[in-house]
């Protein structure tokens, strides 16, 4: 290492929050529910189905609110109980060792 050579760590800070959604409970139309799953997933139907029925469980990860909202209102059109939970911060302010 020369003498002009430093390391220089940069820390990126975003404003805005990650959403995760969440699926609570399907309601009494499970199929609605499943095929809402499926169109906000891309899962295939049998993917979406295993994963309504293991509610309460994350639908959507580290999307931005907007996105969430829309999620949301989508899941509960379909009679689902869903919300957008905003993701807990992680401590990232130790720099990494060298």
């Amino acid at each position: 290492m020369d003498d002009g050579d430093e390391t220089v760590y940069v820390t990126l800070i975003c404003d805005e929050r990650a959403y995760d959604v969440v699926l609570l409970d399907c309601g009494p139309r499970e199929m609605d529910v499943v095929q809402a799953v499926r169109r906000l997933t891309g899962l295939s139907l049998w993917h979406s189905r295993m994963l309504t029925r293991q509610a309460p469980v994350t639908v959507m990860k580290s999307g931005p609110q907007d996105d969430a909202d829309d999620a949301v209102a989508v899941l509960r059109s379909a009679g689902a109980r869903a919300e957008a939970r905003e993701e807990p911060e992680t401590d990232e302010s130790a720099a990494p060792s060298p």
